[in-house]
């Protein structure tokens, strides 16, 4: 497969699957930390009027939701590329961020959080999928 095609294919495979682990884990966190009592969470409107009733404990799915998919996303791009690992994966985490900054530009959150969210979930866990994508091809035997 010619380079080119492969190394596009990488970075799209990274954006849908990052994006499925991020999604998966924001569905999931309803279940696992059950959101204030009267917040509707269906809506941008409803999630809007009930950011006031969040607690800390209310931010950690988002997260991890972030910098998990990110993590994937970076790490499964990485792991395809022909070549630049590292360029690849720090572009899927410059593409999360880009969204994280989007999500805190519509949906404002506390301060703490968008200063936590923007500088660890994003270039960091890419970052360290790189590093990992590069180990791995470092230790094959092929």
């Amino acid at each position: 497969m010619h380079p080119i095609l492969r190394n596009t294919i990488a970075v799209a495979a990274g954006i849908i699957l990052g994006s499925a682990v991020n999604m998966a884990i924001i569905q999931l966190s309803g279940f696992l930390i059950p959101p204030p009592e009267g917040a509707d969470l269906t809506t941008l409107e409803g999630l809007k009027d009930a950011m006031h009733l969040f607690q800390a404990q209310h931010f950690i799915m988002p997260f991890l939701a972030h910098a998990l998919g990110t993590l994937v996303g970076a790490w499964v791009a990485a792991s395809l590329t022909v070549n630049h690992k590292m360029k690849f994966a720090l572009g899927i985490g410059v593409f999360f961020m880009l969204g994280g900054i989007t999500n805190i530009v519509l949906l404002p959150s506390p301060i703490w959080f968008a200063i936590v969210d923007l500088s660890l979930a994003y270039l960091p866990m890419s970052y360290l999928a790189g590093k990992i994508a590069a180990r791995r091809k470092e230790n094959s035997p092929v």
